[in-house]
């Protein structure tokens, strides 16, 4: 299954952004830190490269994510020029709060007080722009939800009299290359439900967590991990939290209902601190991608 999702708003939505960019000192990128650069648009790079605006990179949900693989994530970002990496929580006001000042940090030409720092926030669906932005306001402005693409405007907030920052909505690319960055973000919630098949979803995160998660699954579920892969932990879900079609005979398994029992638990951290990618995991996906498009085919 080839993944793509990208609703027609945000045709406009990505039109607008490059124009407010150009009026902005620094870009916000909010991220999830449990996929960072599967969550990470191209075409945020793109346009803040092309204005050469230095970016506050964010990784959301650090609460979520492997905090050794989170921290390599750091490391690799941090060595890029123009960019500051850190790991939050954005439903946490006190890790909110440290947003502006790093900002600031970024864009020292506006420590003058003659004009106020401009800050835009971006990134793609349901990485949690709109908390952050209510955190930082400390009242509710933005609307959040557990469905991605909630927001559909920006929104331009003072931050005191030396500060502004504008929300963005979530802002996918037209072509998702790489098929396991599809499933990832589906897996994560940050792709329509109407894109994807919830149970091939599912399978592609029990076989990642199985290869490196495995005591996550166990534990959870209470199902030996050992000799199966990702449809027959599916079906073990399914078994031990009875997801069964009603009226057929045998108790034939219900393997979306299993699937959705799956992804819920890993969207709100019941199977642990899960990340489902790492720099040396994506490296190796992106090399076995350039050797599979270089190697020519061999003829029959």
């Amino acid at each position: 299954m080839t993944i793509q999702w990208f609703p027609g708003h945000m045709t406009s939505a990505r039109r607008k952004a490059a124009e407010t960019m150009a009026l902005t000192d620094v870009v916000i990128e909010v991220c999830d830190a449990r996929l960072p650069e599967a969550s990470s648009n191209p075409m945020i790079r793109e346009l803040r490269l092309h204005r050469q605006r230095p970016c506050l990179k964010l990784l959301n949900k650090a609460d979520l994510a492997d905090p050794l693989v989170t921290q390599a994530w750091l490391d690799f970002y941090n060595s890029q020029p123009g960019v500051k990496a850190v790991a939050i929580s954005s439903k946490s006001p006190g890790e909110a709060a440290r947003v502006p000042i790093l900002c600031k940090s970024l864009a020292p030409h506006r420590n003058d007080g003659v004009k106020p720092l401009r800050m835009l926030i971006m990134g793609i669906p349901n990485v949690g722009k709109s908390t952050l932005m209510n955190a930082l306001l400390k009242r509710r402005v933005a609307a959040v939800g557990d469905e991605p693409a909630v927001t559909k405007s920006q929104m331009r907030i003072d931050l005191g009299r030396s500060m502004t920052i504008t929300d963005t909505p979530g802002l996918m690319w037209p072509k998702i290359t790489h098929d396991s960055d599809g499933y990832m973000l589906a897996a994560s919630h940050a792709i329509g439900r109407n894109a994807v098949i919830d149970s091939e979803v599912a399978v592609f995160l029990a076989d990642l967590l199985l290869e490196h998660y495995p005591a996550a699954l166990a534990e959870r579920y209470g199902f030996p991990v050992a000799g199966i892969d990702g449809v027959g932990a599916l079906e073990a879900v399914a078994k031990k939290r009875g997801c069964v079609i009603q009226g057929r005979r045998g108790g034939e398994l219900d393997l979306e209902k299993a699937a959705m029992v799956l992804l819920t638990d890993y969207r709100n951290g019941k199977l642990g601190r899960v990340s489902l990618e790492s720099p040396a995991s994506r490296a190796a996906m992106l090399g076995a991608a350039t050797a599979h498009i270089e190697t020519p085919a061999i003829p029959e």
